[in-house]
């Protein structure tokens, strides 16, 4: 079954994003079956991670299986060569970059999703059985919020706030929704375990992704007085710490993986924030993870 590409983005580090979905049953063309669809992931990458993390919660180790990918893609336009079978078996004549994250389909040898909320909703949904229910019923509003909080709220502002050649004004507006977002995140976790409900469920996955990679990535281009002025949301960071404990969380965080494909990717000069690390992510981590996920090559 063939996916048709979407348009591609302007990023050289970019590819046409596959939006193939898994159904129910036969009728959909692709149906659960354990085994029957691999996860390629860089856990490097914000999107890889989350995906890792979900599919360990679930514990899908032997119904969809990982291969994960080096941190620095292997090709100049940012696509891992062991992915370009699947993407020309997808695409005809396919011509960009082969990137990461990619939900394949092992018996057609094509490509079912590299669109990483899909892929995340469809293993909860099509493989979760009894495992933990990350989309509870009623939920998908307030998984929504949290996306589009980490996103515009973090993501976006964080990279204006710390945009080389930016006009100041611009930097600041940046900088005051992503303290303003961070606030409010924390006021709301004052008192909480757990973002939206009394378990871990898919907004939990979402926002601590997103606090790695401001803490890791983004912090690298603020100066020091930002970079306290975000760390001074002590029930946010509290959780976020709680969640690199936590298994399935702390056995995906590479932070040496993280540092070499932000250098390899950023042009930006670093600002004094770089030497204000926010949470000692590798100590937390340790305190929960076993053994590190290893680059798998198939």
């Amino acid at each position: 079954m063939s996916v048709t590409p979407l348009a591609a983005h302007p990023s050289a580090w970019s590819a046409p994003a596959f939006r193939g979905r898994i159904g129910r049953d036969a009728r959909s063309g692709h149906y659960a079956v354990p085994r029957r669809y691999r996860l390629h992931l860089s856990t490097a990458c914000p999107d890889g991670l989350r995906i890792a993390v979900v599919q360990s919660l679930l514990g899908l180790d032997d119904v969809c299986p990982v291969t994960f990918l080096p941190a620095v893609p292997d090709c100049p336009d940012g696509g891992h060569t062991v992915l370009r079978p699947l993407y020309e078996a997808s695409a005809h004549r396919y011509q960009g970059p082969a990137t990461a994250p990619v939900l394949s389909d092992d018996w057609s040898g094509r490509i079912v999703s590299t669109h990483a909320p899909d892929i995340t909703r469809d293993l909860a949904r099509r493989f979760g059985g009894d495992r933990p229910d990350l989309y509870p019923c009623g939920a998908e509003s307030e998984i929504e919020t949290v996306e589009r909080m980490c996103a515009q709220g973090i993501e976006e502002a964080a990279q204006g706030a710390g945009a080389v050649g930016a006009e100041r004004a611009d930097r600041e507006e940046a900088l005051e929704t992503l303290v303003g977002s961070l606030a409010a995140l924390d006021r709301w976790l004052d008192g909480r375990q757990y973002m939206i409900r009394d378990q871990i469920t898919a907004a939990d996955v979402e926002l601590w992704a997103t606090l790695v990679q401001l803490d890791t990535v983004h912090r690298h281009h603020l100066d020091a007085a930002a970079v306290e002025r975000v760390a001074a949301h002590p029930a946010l960071w509290a959780y976020a710490r709680r969640l690199a404990a936590h298994p399935a969380f702390g056995a995906h965080l590479d932070l040496d993986a993280i540092a070499r494909r932000h250098h390899a990717r950023c042009q930006g000069l670093e600002a004094a924030g770089a030497a204000v690390q926010i949470l000692d992510w590798t100590a937390h981590a340790a305190a929960g993870s076993g053994t590190r996920p290893q680059v798998n090559r198939p």
